[in-house]
């Protein structure tokens, strides 16, 4: 008997427990409707970033908000009082709010509310999608612009409608697929910095996205397709400090900008106060968004840009309890500042920029 006609030879699919279809994005969308002043959000908001990392809008762009979305509730109330301080500042900074569903993991551990929207292991994928969409509306009903980390290269179909400005991550950015990703989307985009602190992949990684590509990906139907795109003009590099320690002092900015102009990509910089550059202690956040917002005000104008882990509350907890012990507006994923000290420091960033 043949090896292809023998029951007991399996091949495929040896390792794999279940599959479960999950909807189309098409489906998705008409499930839940973007408005027209979603998307005038949304499209204004581009704009404005675009502008602001070609420095034709001299306002610096800070993205703010908890490291991950996991109770849409405090994320609402944390949207809420951003937009409210977002107005305040208008005229100098364009604040725009973390909406992060996705979490990469060095190992395992919670891999976010669009993997696992239930905080249980059931990895109600097909829920996590609609919730995530459901709260990216809510956000862009407040008038706040929206930001998230793009992890899995299919999820985009799904929500990128709604995002304003994305990010590829350290640990992705030397990903020849998230690369091909980013030159299809039509937001502008940060590339981090390599977990070493190298920068050469995020200067590889602007120069793959800035450039047309063909790839594999899933259509608005659902159906496995040959992608190819124009390339995204609008890609950037994100200073996120590494293992050989932070890179956020104006030493390692002018660096950075020297090593982009020489490679003919953008020289706007985004420096995140988290990570590396914070060692992980979200309690020097603000000392180092102050060093930031300290060389933006001394003249450099290609520093464009700032992120931040905040929250309702300071620090992280555990996901190992019961769920109804968790502290409500407090991180489950990296410490974050709470929203007193974030209040505290945008509006000093606002005075110095003045």
């Amino acid at each position: 008997m043949a090896a292809n006609e023998s029951s007991d030879c399996r091949l495929s699919d040896l390792h794999i427990a279940e599959t479960t279809p999950l909807p189309s994005p098409k489906a998705l969308y008409d499930e839940v409707t973007r408005t027209e002043a979603q998307a005038s959000v949304v499209f204004k908001a581009r704009e404005a970033i675009q502008q602001i990392l070609a420095g034709e809008d001299k306002r610096f762009l800070l993205v703010v908000g908890p490291c991950s979305i996991h109770d849409v509730k405090a994320g609402r109330e944390y949207a809420e009082r951003l937009a409210g301080l977002a107005e305040e500042v208008k005229d100098r900074m364009l604040l725009v709010m973390r909406v992060y569903f996705e979490k990469p993991r060095t190992t395992v551990g919670w891999k976010g509310l669009i993997m696992d929207p239930r905080l249980d292991d059931s990895s109600d994928i097909r829920t996590g999608l609609r919730e995530a969409r459901k709260f990216l509306c809510e956000v862009l009903d407040l008038g706040t612009p929206t930001a998230t980390e793009l992890l899995d290269p299919i999820t985009p179909q799904y929500i990128a409608d709604l995002i304003c400005w994305s990010a590829v991550g350290a640990r992705t950015t030397e990903s020849q697929t998230h690369r091909q990703m980013a030159s299809g989307l039509s937001m502008p985009l940060g590339f981090k910095n390599a977990t070493s602190g190298s920068i050469a992949a995020a200067v590889n990684a602007i120069k793959a996205a800035n450039q047309p590509q063909t790839f594999l990906g899933v259509n608005r139907d659902g159906v496995a397709s040959s992608v190819t795109t124009h390339g995204n003009p609008h890609c950037h590099i994100i200073l996120r400090g590494g293992s050989e320690g932070p890179n956020y002092d104006s030493g390692a900015v002018a660096a950075a900008m020297a090593r982009l102009d020489a490679s003919g990509v953008s020289k706007a910089v985004m420096v995140d106060a988290s990570h590396a550059n914070s060692n992980k202690d979200h309690q020097l956040q603000p000392e180092v968004f102050e060093d930031i917002i300290a060389q933006r005000a001394k003249g450099n104008e290609m520093l464009v840009a700032a992120m931040l882990e905040s929250n309702l509350e300071a620090g992280a907890q555990s996901l190992s309890g019961p769920l109804e012990t968790l502290t409500y507006g407090q991180s489950i994923t990296d410490k974050c500042i709470d929203w007193e000290t974030t209040e505290r420091i945008v509006e000093d960033a606002y005075e110095k920029l003045a």
